[in-house]
């Protein structure tokens, strides 16, 4: 799966040329952006996938891991957001960094307000300027929240019995998600209209579709049938019902990328090394960087295409230089081979 996240987060990078460019959402289909239906993917998937590694590790051990792969790499994009991207920007606009480390949002407070994920402030010492896009250094951060939210409801619901030892549990969990999505008018009146809950409505049934794939994934077979008709009935929901089919379509979507996941050729190295979350994290303020320059001015494709060496580049270093370093410390501690899972008490098996 390795490959079908980079091919998303590539995605994700497409579709917010434009809007950094000045040219409009870019290409929309079904009411939602390119780089929202790729969100929507890295949703589903990773609701597969984290459910499997749940269900492996204790609740302790679970979030350790979930915690070692979001926050280090998350952290060193903000502080080099803040030191390498925003100083260049701020000489470009004021002609020297006098001021730049003491004007609102600092860059200190631009570390600190975000760095529990949820995106309080985008800007740094007024930067960037003089830009289609201003003021926001890095807008594809704010979905980490909320998948780290999804994180926190699969691994407490997993601490109950009949969530691991059947679907029934996810499937539940994920109707009700698709309930509240589907009658959101009627939720925020009571919940204030807050944010929060417009976003987490919208994202989770997705999260929970791909949970649900897993625990039914000995009786889903990925076959090419399954899955086209899982594309085909998905899509038609999706335009039927456009406020909440693609929620109720979540586990549909998932098997789909699944599918394409087990007979798409991946290269050995994608296979190994994952910078899709690099990708994802680096590309909007390198996005940024550019215009700065004005290289959005000589043509989308110019635009696009001159983003993806840099960006790869900070992936390659987030991935050996934070990621995957972190990732392989964490696993390396040792802990007892039969080591009882709080929420059954049955041994805890090895991590995702």
């Amino acid at each position: 799966m390795n490959l079908i996240r980079l091919v998303l987060a590539a995605a994700v990078l497409v579709s917010h040329a434009f809007p950094l460019a000045g040219q409009g959402e870019g290409p929309r289909l079904a009411g939602e952006t390119l780089g929202g239906w790729a969100v929507i993917g890295f949703f589903a998937i990773s609701g597969y996938l984290i459910t499997g590694s749940r269900l492996r590790t204790a609740f302790g051990e679970y979030l350790t891991h979930r915690i070692a792969r979001i926050f280090p790499a998350f952290l060193v994009c903000l502080i080099v957001t803040a030191l390498a991207f925003a100083p260049v920007s701020y000489f470009r606009a004021n002609g020297s960094l006098s001021g730049f480390f003491s004007t609102p949002n600092t860059p200190i407070n631009y570390v600190f307000a975000n760095s529990l994920l949820r995106m309080n402030d985008y800007s740094i010492a007024g930067t960037p300027t003089g830009i289609p896009y201003p003021g926001a250094w890095n807008g594809s951060l704010w979905t980490l929240y909320y998948e780290f939210l999804c994180y926190l409801i699969v691994g407490v619901l997993a601490c109950l019995v009949v969530v691991r030892r059947s679907p029934w549990g996810i499937g539940v969990a994920f109707l009700v998600s698709v309930l509240v999505q589907a009658n959101l008018g009627t939720v925020l009146e009571y919940t204030g209209h807050n944010q929060d809950v417009i976003f987490l409505a919208k994202l989770l049934p997705y999260f929970l579709g791909g949970a649900l794939v897993f625990m039914l994934k000995k009786w889903i077979p990925l076959t090419w049938p399954i899955a086209v008709s899982s594309f085909v009935v998905a899509g038609t929901t999706v335009m039927v019902w456009n406020d909440w089919g693609g929620q109720a379509a979540a586990p549909l979507f998932a098997v789909t990328l699944l599918w394409l996941g087990s007979v798409i050729p991946a290269p050995v190295w994608t296979q190994r090394n994952d910078i899709s979350y690099g990708l994802y994290v680096y590309a909007f303020p390198v996005q940024q960087l550019l215009a700065t320059f004005g290289v959005h001015e000589h043509g989308m494709w110019i635009y696009i295409l001159a983003a993806f060496p840099p960006t790869i580049a900070l992936a390659l270093l987030s991935w050996f230089g934070v990621e995957r370093p972190v990732m392989r410390r964490v696993r390396r501690k040792p802990r007892p081979a039969q080591a009882a899972d709080p929420a059954t008490g049955a041994p805890g098996g090895a991590a995702a």
